[in-house]
């Protein structure tokens, strides 16, 4: 196993897209962080406290709650109810691999009036198997599918690893 990204990287990453998506959304109406079950709910949450502290924009973090071993299967729902009108939407995992997770994410707000869904992720592999792209990315990593990603920001020491 071999560490790709130190504490101190994911926090530098981190920092930089919240720059990012203060740019691009600085008329928003709000920005909803929508943060995949697991750890992209937890990438998420650093993200809406990053972009709270360096800009005025009103932020709102959701869960999307899924089965991601069964994703195709499993009910997708929202943790809370949100007015999502003229909001943008950034959909949230830590890692990118083949899109099939994040394109079930989308289900929950496909017939709400949102202004417009972007993607987050910590990590992009670019095994992409479904026509998206992330809108930001923390880091792109050339990797065989054999190869695993295993990313932690849950606690006070965040890393990623591949092994």
């Amino acid at each position: 196993m071999s560490e790709v990204l130190n504490h101190k990287q994911v926090g530098q990453k981190i920092t930089r897209m919240a720059f990012e998506i203060y740019e691009r959304n600085v008329n928003s109406a709000g920005v909803v962080f929508a943060g995949i079950t697991g750890m992209g709910m937890s990438m998420a949450t650093l993200l809406a406290e990053e972009l709270k502290r360096i800009s005025p924009i009103d932020v709102e973090v959701v869960e999307v709650i899924l089965d991601k071993k069964e994703v195709s299967k499993s009910e997708v729902e929202l943790s809370k109810k949100l007015d999502l009108i003229n909001k943008t939407i950034i959909l949230v995992d830590d890692v990118l691999n083949t899109g099939k997770t994040l394109v079930y994410a989308m289900k929950p707000f496909l017939d709400q009036e949102i202004l417009k869904m972007e993607i987050a992720v910590l990590v992009n592999r670019s095994h992409g198997l479904f026509p998206l792209r992330p809108d930001y990315t923390g880091y792109e990593l050339s990797t065989t599918l054999n190869e695993h990603i295993l990313v932690d920001v849950s606690g006070n020491q965040h890393s990623v690893q591949l092994h």
